[in-house]
């Protein structure tokens, strides 16, 4: 095997696909825009269809339409002709994919939005194929040919078709406004489940929190540390407002004298905390940042009142990294 020429083939067509993804970008118009909008505008769903590798990509842009606030779904052209047209409906949007736009497997599904007024968006290579005249919007890919070397095997085309809808899906995410914690309503498992959770859903309730008042003896001070284990205490004023930290190293500053001292006199005013709607990443990003093991949790509505505590191993435990 000549590991060379390999590699020279799988450069050449990397580099050749991201040539076709820049004139994709510059192609990219008012056509996307009306098709954004026609989709917002549906009181049903987006129907993404296609056959052959066509279909592939369709699945993934049907999903990732799904996963980021447009509700959609995958029909197979061919399934379509044998009783799946029931599953679209007058509201819906059909966005079919055909290179060509000439896919006979097609024809039943374009006859059946016609019939009934569906819209229809095409994507297909060729303005002037069967698709993209019957399309109410007509998406055309540049025809930049395939990376194969033969012009056969779909790779440029699928890489272009792929792209687009990703674009469209983004562009639609963002009108709708669609943030991290919509987005974690569809990704509860996994990886980024755990990255999108909030600091609320980790950290420990109020009734676990090590706090003492600034006039309180160290000597109980530490009776708090060592029964809430995690090796700090909050300082709260007469307002039950969380106004200082005594941590290890406040503790080895004031080692002489140290039991005839008040919380006050050994904290490190103004600690540094989080509110409960910040992101569980946010919150261990300044753990790391800081080399610290705990952040006091105080909601935003000017209180200043402790509601929880999180620890750095609560956020490592549930996966956030």
């Amino acid at each position: 095997m000549d590991r060379n020429k390999i590699i020279a083939t799988a450069r050449n067509v990397i580099d050749e696909e991201s040539r076709a993804l820049a004139i994709l970008s510059e192609t990219v118009g008012l056509n996307l825009a009306h098709a954004a909008q026609v989709i917002l505008d549906a009181p049903g769903r987006v129907i993404v269809s296609g056959m052959g590798k066509s279909g592939h990509v369709g699945k993934k842009i049907a999903a990732t339409f799904a996963s980021t606030g447009t509700p959609a779904h995958f029909v197979h052209p061919a399934e379509a002709s044998h009783g799946d047209l029931g599953m679209i409906s007058k509201g819906d949007v059909v966005l079919i994919l055909s290179n060509s736009g000439e896919t006979p497997e097609l024809a039943d599904l374009i006859a059946h939005t016609r019939r009934f007024g569906i819209t229809m968006i095409g994507v297909a290579s060729r303005a002037e194929s069967t698709l993209m005249q019957q399309a109410d919007v007509q998406l055309v890919l540049p025809q930049l040919g395939e990376a194969c070397g033969h012009g056969v095997v779909p790779t440029i085309s699928t890489t272009m078709t792929l792209a687009l809808g990703d674009a469209l899906a983004v562009a639609l995410m963002e009108h709708r406004e669609f943030g991290a914690e919509h987005f974690r309503q569809f990704h509860p498992g996994g990886k980024l489940g755990a990255r999108l959770s909030r600091v609320r859903d980790l950290m420990h309730g109020a009734d676990t929190l090590p706090l003492v008042k600034a006039s309180t003896a160290m000597s109980e001070t530490l009776l708090v540390i060592s029964q809430k284990g995690f090796g700090v205490v909050g300082v709260t004023d007469d307002h039950n407002r969380l106004i200082g930290i005594i941590t290890d190293g406040d503790l080895r500053r004031h080692m002489d004298g140290l039991l005839d001292r008040t919380a006050g006199e050994v904290m490190t005013p103004a600690p540094r905390t989080i509110a409960p709607e910040a992101l569980a990443a946010e919150a261990l990003a300044q753990m790391n940042e800081r080399k610290i093991t705990c952040l006091f949790v105080v909601p935003l509505d000017g209180t200043g009142e402790s509601c929880g505590i999180l620890h750095i191993h609560d956020c490592l435990r549930a996966g956030v990294a």
